[in-house]
């Protein structure tokens, strides 16, 4: 019931949301309606739309993403009569005789100047219409709905949830509604300008629809800060999945929402699950002075693995009398390559006393469900343990797991008996593996814990000095980009240099398709800049077509990094992209502050998926 609560309250906060501003013209225009039988079928219809697109998108996969497109193509189409009827009445006829012939009166009746409002059914169908146009900024409240919407699989809670949420947003544009349309109304009967006033309206839906078709809705719009409720809606998250008072997280989680991109299957199972920041989450404290670490389930099935590298097969029956520890990653992940140091010396150090180290590899990006890609990272990072691939998170789901990095501590007896979802922690983490062995009946456990000293980007993070967050090149995870043109999703567009970025803002230059995972360089000399505030700057990079290395050289404020290179750049800051996975960029050595992050790619095919920070 809380949460029900809370997805209502998230939908009503939606109102303040810059991207709520492409809808506001198809409500507006009813205003003068009465309410009851016109505003209030267009709203629910709007919300039953959502709530089903939502659903659907959410569980069942990439088809039904592409029905929404189909959708949204129809739908702007209906509106795009509605305004022309309402700018040129006469022409309302003609433009309706193919919708009357098919037995369809939605655009006639919507845009009839009778001023009775009477007909509840088009407004109810013109509010479904709307509904498929609506993009509500996925914001905290609505990633907590539909993250258990892809982990779990389709119910009515899921259902019902995105309902709340929906009609939360109706909520506050019904009382936008009613408000606005008293003032439309004195307009109408003090000004006499009732004719111009339809003909305004039908100017702004016609510009709106423009806008949506154009991408401007989630382009320039995104990018007006009118409010920000982000802030707001992740205090009520907090409060309905609290972090436990044991932990000390250092970071917040950011959401990893449809992983998606070429292959439509990819991704759809892991959407908008979270990339746990360093020492976000430790339970089940190493026991001391007699105490026993609690149970928290058993191990479940290992079979879901699409295949298995570094050992045969794996069962949860064949593991019993050994300790496991399951370490979930992603090769991809900067999180997961800095605790990969101590998982490799954890199963070094104890595989002689009874322990057994499994690295699930479960893919976020498309390209990491490539075997040969994963093979390929497992050797660069000298992984010798067990390493799952868990393309089709089977083994993520029978863990109800959300967390990259995260890892689970398994007693000899097929039992579960702590976990820790992120970097840090990893004495306490030892010290369970210690535990755990010891309860198994093992003499002579190795005491003490391992030192690591890594290197390059599995080194570990300077994070009280990061400032600038996870950023995500894609459009359906993009946040703080800036370009005249705003982003142009699924084609090619030429980008034309922002002239100026604030800190952690981005910008485009040069010829780029920007589909919802990443972005594809299509002609020689395009860049990307960062305004950037860390030690470290990473960016997950990949070849085109054809796998071709891609030449590009980075600067810094204008300047080669000299010193404060990468590990996969020289001081004069050339490097080539050779294959798919993270680049390490800049390492600074001297005080960290705000710099401007270049990178000029010399060849096309370049692909950019994501920064992350360190």
């Amino acid at each position: 019931m809380l949460l029900f609560i809370v997805s209502y309250l998230g939908g009503v906060l939606t109102i303040l949301s810059p991207c709520i501003l492409p809808v506001l013209p198809f409500v507006f225009a009813r205003a003068d309606k009465p309410f009851i039988k016109s505003g209030l079928p267009l709203l629910l219809g709007m919300a039953l739309t959502f709530a089903a697109v939502a659903t659907l998108a959410a569980v069942g996969g990439g088809w039904a993403v592409q029905a929404n497109e189909y959708g949204r193509w129809i739908a702007m189409g209906l509106l795009a009569i509605f305004g022309v009827t309402l700018l040129f009445p006469h022409l309302s006829d003609w433009l309706t005789r193919p919708l009357v012939s098919a037995g369809s009166r939605l655009s006639q009746a919507a845009s009839r100047q009778d001023g009775n409002g009477s007909s509840v059914g088009p407004s109810f169908l013109l509010g479904i219409a709307t509904g498929l146009l609506w993009a509500p900024c996925a914001g905290p409240i609505l990633g907590l709905v539909l993250s258990g919407a892809a982990l779990q699989g389709a119910n009515v809670q899921t259902t019902v949830l995105l309902l709340a949420y929906a009609l939360g947003a109706a909520t506050s544009l019904a009382l936008a509604l009613l408000i606005g349309g008293r003032v439309f109304t004195a307009m109408k009967k003090s000004l006499g300008v009732g004719e111009w006033i339809r003909r305004g309206l039908g100017v702004l839906v016609i510009a709106g629809v423009g806008a949506i078709a154009l991408g401007l809705d989630t382009g320039f719009l995104t990018q007006v800060s009118l409010a920000s409720t982000s802030a707001v809606e992740q205090g009520l998250v907090d409060k309905v999945r609290p972090i436990p008072s044991d932990t000390q997280p250092t970071s917040s989680v950011i959401a990893k929402s449809d992983q998606n991109s070429g292959d439509q299957n990819s991704g759809d199972q892991n959407s908008m699950m979270m990339s746990a920041n360093p020492a976000m989450m430790m339970k089940a404290k190493p026991a001391g002075g007699g105490e026993t670490l609690p149970v928290e389930g058993q191990l479940p099935s290992l079979s879901g693995a699409v295949e298995w590298l570094n050992t045969p097969p794996l069962t949860a029956e064949g593991l019993r009398g050994k300790v496991v520890v399951v370490d979930f990653w992603t090769y991809s992940c900067i999180n997961c390559l800095r605790s990969i140091p101590y998982v490799r010396a954890w199963a070094e150090k104890y595989k002689d006393q009874g322990l057994v180290v499994i690295g699930v590899h479960a893919p976020e990006f498309a390209f990491e469900k490539n075997a040969d890609n994963v093979k390929q990272a497992v050797k660069d990072l000298k992984i010798d343990y067990p390493v799952a691939i868990d393309n089709n998170y089977a083994i993520w789901q029978g863990f109800n797991n959300e967390y990259w990095p995260a890892h689970y501590f398994i007693d000899a007896q097929g039992r579960i008996r702590g976990h820790h979802f992120g970097e840090g922690d990893y004495d306490k983490s030892e010290q369970i593996i210690q535990q755990l062995l010891k309860e198994a009946g093992k003499t002579n456990v190795a005491q003490g814990v391992v030192q690591v000293e890594a290197k390059g980007a599995e080194a570990a993070a300077d994070m009280s000095d990061v400032i600038s967050p996870e950023t995500y090149i894609g459009y359906d995870r993009a946040d703080n980009f800036i370009a005249p043109s705003g982003m142009v999703v699924d084609k090619s567009q030429v980008y034309a240099k922002a002239g100026s970025l604030d800190l952690n803002q981005w910008t485009l230059s040069g010829d780029w398709t920007v589909d919802k995972e990443k972005a594809t360089l299509n002609a020689a000399n395009g860049s990307i800049t960062y305004r950037f505030h860390a030690r470290d700057l990473h960016l997950v990079l990949g070849p085109g077509g054809g796998g071709k290395p891609v030449r590009f050289r980075v600067l810094v404020d204008g300047k080669a990094p000299g010193d404060d290179h990468g590990v996969d750049i020289d001081a004069d800051g050339n490097g080539t992209i050779t294959n798919q996975r993270l680049y390490q960029l800049i390492r600074q050595n001297k005080p960290v502050a705000d710099h401007t992050f270049e990178i000029d790619f010399q060849d096309p095919g370049a692909q950019a998926f994501a920064f992350t920070f360190g």
